[in-house]
């Protein structure tokens, strides 16, 4: 009930104050808003840079295991399944299952970078919205 009473006498005294000073503490509180909003975006960003960074690493582990493909470990592969099929046959086994596990590493980097979804700061935006809001209803209780 105090606090009412403390807002109540409050807004008495905005009223009482001049159109400039009015201008002018709403400058200052929206320059302080501008202020905490781009700090938020920068937070939010940052976030999702770093989830963006694993979906990219794992792109990254694709690209590697696709390189290793045409390596030495693909022939040594090769060359203990000759043993029990036709060396074509070995070979075509090996590179399907190297480009199956590449496949999968590619897939599951683009899930990762799905999950980020669009680098927009959602929270900063819902934010700046609620603000402006804000900024309207405070405006029109100004002009009462």
């Amino acid at each position: 009930m105090s606090r009412d009473v403390d807002l109540a006498s409050g807004e008495r005294e905005k009223r009482q104050e001049s159109v400039p000073e009015l201008v002018k503490e709403l400058t200052r509180d929206i320059s302080e808003l501008v202020r905490q909003e781009i700090e938020l975006a920068r937070v939010e960003m940052t976030e999702k840079g770093k989830k963006a960074g694993l979906g990219v690493g794992m792109f990254g582990g694709a690209a590697v295991l696709g390189m290793a493909v045409v390596g030495g470990s693909m022939a040594t592969v090769i060359i203990v399944l000759d043993l029990a099929m036709p060396l074509w046959l070995a070979s075509l086994v090996t590179t399907v299952l190297y480009a199956a596990a590449a496949a999968l590493l590619a897939l599951r980097g683009r899930d990762e970078l799905k999950e980020t979804g669009v680098p927009i700061p959602e929270r900063t935006k819902r934010s700046v919205k609620e603000d402006i809001q804000w900024a309207k209803t405070r405006a029109q209780s100004k002009d009462r």
